[in-house]
């Protein structure tokens, strides 16, 4: 990628002459990210360091021990009990430089290659080069990537070069970070004290250099707010006006979260995020459950609407098909049982009873034909009646359980079947 802007012709120039990674960052990553082990024959007493390739018998006590410490070069190993005489591995890791006025992140591949009997060997590849400024501008150096199974795919046989960023790049910056570092003096200045807090470097570094938002929370010591809002940049731009009212007034913000989740609330039913009254609740938890509540209130509401919105231009087409049976009712003396003559008072069925009758769109079913079961005028059960089968296929009371009557209502209902089915014939 040729350079065009100001910026990449003076990365692209500092970056000439840049030394390879330093050898004791190089040892650090082979030493503290990668795994040492002692390999040993099954139930041998025989072992192999894989790390300087010392070889010693341990005694049968000893030979329980997870972890044992080589005699020769001192290295803690984990105990494997293994056949194999070769050990590889890989890890990728980052270190902090500066050049030129520049940050420097570096990300780099260490791998480490183990034969028994034989000292270990490090190699260590450099995969990229990101440049930022005191703005947080920022450009990158790195391999070309190739097409390939895997994420890390590069073309090793060509150089660095500039690049435009991508996923791969930022990813692989994310990896541990090599504790000594050197900063540029406006981190320092934007409060960066040498601690990461559990962030990637490369989004924290633009993060502060960019927004002086963010450097303010990292000053103001509140570290849990910092990385909640590093982490949440939407509610760093819904909350940040809220959150200086509430510093303002001096409100402890002791859960952030939970705050932050409150005032997203606040706004959605209307209320000003801007008033201290509504944004530093006494209680921040009975407040945010209050909202909680309201808005699932709100929701069903609007769920409703839209049911009855949708049920009455079904109007039409359940009249067309149930109106033949309008007007059935049978009853034993105690108890009464009629169809249901509207969407609506499928709807109201529904909600009484506790059940899917309305939900379910049970009145758009063309095989069935709902009934209302009722003594003295109170639901009792709710009845399905197939028009195939000309049979009750399901009675429910509330909560779809059956009651005392149970049998009862489906004798009722299909002792008159043949009722129903000279309602069909004559339509």
């Amino acid at each position: 990628m040729k350079p065009r802007t100001q910026f990449q012709k003076m990365v692209c120039q500092s970056d000439k002459g840049t030394a390879p990674i330093a050898k004791r960052a190089i040892k650090w990553a082979a030493d503290e990210l990668t795994d040492h082990y002692a390999y040993r024959y099954p139930n041998s007493l025989r072992h192999t360091c894989m790390e300087c390739g010392h070889q010693w018998t341990i005694s049968d006590a000893e030979k329980k021990n997870k972890h044992l410490t080589c005699p020769h070069c001192g290295r803690k190993l984990e105990v494997k009990e293994t056949r194999n005489r070769t050990l590889y591995q890989s890890a990728y890791f980052t270190t902090l430089t500066t050049r030129k006025g520049l940050q420097v992140l570096r990300v780099a591949q260490v791998k480490t290659e183990h034969r028994k009997g034989e000292h270990s060997k490090t190699t260590c590849r450099e995969i990229c080069r990101y440049y930022i400024n005191g703005k947080g501008q920022c450009e990158v150096i790195g391999l070309k990537r190739t097409m390939g199974p895997y994420l890390d795919c590069f073309s090793y046989n060509e150089g660095m070069a500039l690049r435009y960023d991508n996923d791969t790049y930022s990813h692989l910056a994310t990896f541990p970070l090599y504790p000594k570092m050197d900063v540029i003096p406006e981190l320092e200045r934007n409060g960066f004290t040498g601690d990461l807090y559990g962030l990637a470097p490369l989004t924290m570094f633009k993060a502060i250099l960019r927004d002086n938002r963010y450097e303010t929370l990292l000053k103001s010591g509140r570290i849990d707010h910092f990385r909640h809002f590093m982490m949440h940049s939407t509610d760093l731009e819904i909350c940040w006006n809220s959150y200086k009212i509430a510093k303002r007034n001096h409100y402890n913000i002791g859960n952030i979260s939970l705050w932050c989740d409150t005032i997203r609330m606040l706004s959605k039913v209307g209320k000003d995020i801007r008033n201290a009254h509504y944004i530093c609740p006494t209680d921040l938890q009975a407040a945010h459950d209050k909202l909680v509540k309201k808005i699932d209130e709100q929701a069903e509401r609007e769920r409703r609407a839209e049911d009855m919105e949708r049920a009455a231009k079904s109007e039409a087409k359940f009249k067309a098909m149930k109106g033949k049976f309008f007007g059935l009712l049978f009853t034993d003396g105690l108890i009464n049982v009629r169809v249901l003559e509207s969407v609506e008072e499928h709807r109201q069925e529904g909600s009484h009873m506790h059940h899917c009758v309305f939900s379910a769109s049970y009145y758009l079913n063309e095989e069935s034909l709902i009934f209302s079961a009722t003594i003295n005028g109170e639901r009792v059960e709710t009845v399905e009646f197939s028009l195939d089968e000309f049979r009750v296929v399901q009675s429910r009371g509330v909560c779809n359980k059956n009651t005392e009557y149970h049998d009862r209502i489906v004798s009722l209902v299909n002792s008159n079947a043949d009722i129903i089915r000279q309602r069909m014939k004559a339509a």
